[in-house]
């Protein structure tokens, strides 16, 4: 099953990112194979709807599960539609969150935010 997890850097010691739609990369690791690759988020400097363009592309990635500290309402729809799980992160380990999720550890996503939408005029 591929998992994804929001991350700061493209490394596997690395810490997981607070911000799903802001983050600078997202880990693709598969459970079955154990490989791993990184996936840059071209949406984290979008002005606006960044959570949401950084789901499209975790859905266009094939993962079946997000692993995640937080993720706003729109991102949250996007993936939901699409059939991936949501589920929270344990603490910002990479290691310990992979490890979590393959022995059913982890909880669903519950903290589900407004999101930080910028509306307004110019």
């Amino acid at each position: 099953m591929k998992i994804v997890i929001p991350v700061d850097n493209n490394s596997m010691d690395t810490n997981v990112c607070i911000s799903f739609g802001r983050a600078p990369y997202f880990l693709i690791f598969d459970t079955e194979t154990e490989e791993n690759s990184f996936l840059d988020n071209s949406a984290a400097a979008s002005q606006g709807g960044a959570g949401i363009k950084a789901a499209q592309n975790i859905v266009d990635s094939g993962a079946e599960a997000l692993v995640t500290p937080r993720c706003g309402d729109n991102a949250a729809e996007v993936i939901k539609a699409a059939g991936i799980k949501l589920y929270k992160t344990v603490n910002n380990s990479i290691q310990d969150n992979i490890k979590a999720f393959e022995e059913g550890k982890l909880n669903l996503l519950d903290d589900i935010h407004p999101g930080l939408h910028q509306h307004g005029g110019k």
